[in-house]
């Protein structure tokens, strides 16, 4: 039952969960300097005793072992820690950036699935033709390229030659007009960075579509279907397309984390206000306890996404038990 399966699926989240707050908070540990470090240093605080008090009031007096339980303990309760530089909590820090990260996410994801089933496709019916080799010079390009090259190239292409994208930003600063208005200006904004990184992965959609449905195409079922009178067409959309499915779904499982990793370095070259950029700020400015919360969410997100992967990979197949 799907309910089962979820219970199940939370429950071995929770040990993944522990070990990514506890590995990060290792390395986090073990790297040199502090964010005080950084405060003190753009403040010139040079007083020791207010130096010393701000390590007690943000409890960097106590033990590193002290520092994770404390943490853990936090985390359970939903508190992710409080950024000084923000001067917010971290989970209002990460919330209000992280809908344009997903919003990345799921369109690059749409991209890259559709993009890379309709080339694996043709690359099957149209196998050991120049069809074929097209497409495969297609995935091995767009796969040897770094979706942040791609995404400089198609810059100084379509807005800075052609002028057809803006150069980056998700809004038009002072644009005026309804809610359809603004979506398209999103949507407008949107199409550069989400292609850049969804032509990365699609290559990787085009080479498992093309060999899933040269196996399923042998298969004693679709010669049944040829038996019975059926067109090509026919039994590669109702009998090879459905069966050939199931390995992208699991494909799409496996790279949910590596996307989300993708599209920070992809928000970084179009200026995206997504928590790219936070992330890539707390680094630098030694905010761990955004690090921490960034690491932890996306954790999260990454395991309900795979969820999700497993309840449609149930439904596409019977076979399957949801146990």
């Amino acid at each position: 039952m799907p309910i089962r399966l979820i219970l199940r699926r939370l429950a071995q989240a929770l040990p993944l969960l522990l070990g990514v707050v506890v590995l990060n908070f290792a390395l986090i540990q073990s790297v040199p300097g502090t964010f005080l470090d950084v405060m003190t240093a753009e403040q010139q605080v040079t007083d020791p005793a207010l130096i010393e008090r701000l390590r007690v009031t943000y409890g960097m007096d106590q033990p590193p072992a002290v520092q994770l339980l404390k943490y853990i303990g936090s985390v359970a309760r939903g508190d992710l820690g409080y950024s000084y530089r923000h001067n917010l909590p971290v989970l209002d820090v990460i919330l209000a950036h992280l809908p344009a990260t997903l919003l990345l996410m799921c369109a690059s994801l749409a991209i890259a699935v559709l993009v890379g089933m309709a080339a694996g496709i043709v690359s099957a019916v149209k196998v050991n033709t120049w069809w074929d080799s097209a497409v495969s010079v297609f995935a091995v390009l767009c796969f040897a390229a770094p979706s942040f090259w791609l995404g400089i190239m198609l810059i100084v292409l379509f807005s800075v030659k052609l002028g057809w994208f803006p150069v980056g930003g998700m809004v038009t600063i002072g644009l005026a007009g309804g809610a359809w208005r603004q979506t398209l200006d999103v949507l407008h904004h949107l199409a550069l960075p989400a292609l850049a990184l969804g032509l990365f992965y699609s290559a990787a959609y085009a080479r498992v579509m093309r060999a899933s449905m040269l196996e399923v195409s042998r298969m004693d079922f679709v010669r049944t279907a040829y038996a019975k009178g059926l067109t090509r067409r026919a039994v590669v959309l109702r009998h090879v397309l459905r069966n050939a499915f199931l390995p992208i779904v699991t494909l799409l499982g496996l790279q949910l984390g590596a996307v989300l990793g993708g599209s920070i370095v992809v928000e970084a070259v179009f200026s995206w206000p997504g928590i790219g950029a936070v992330l890539f700020d707390s680094v630098m400015s030694r905010n761990y306890p955004v690090v921490l919360g960034i690491l932890v969410l996306s954790s999260f997100v990454v395991i309900i996404a795979n969820i999700a992967v497993d309840l449609l990979y149930t439904r596409l197949d019977p076979r399957i038990k949801a146990a």
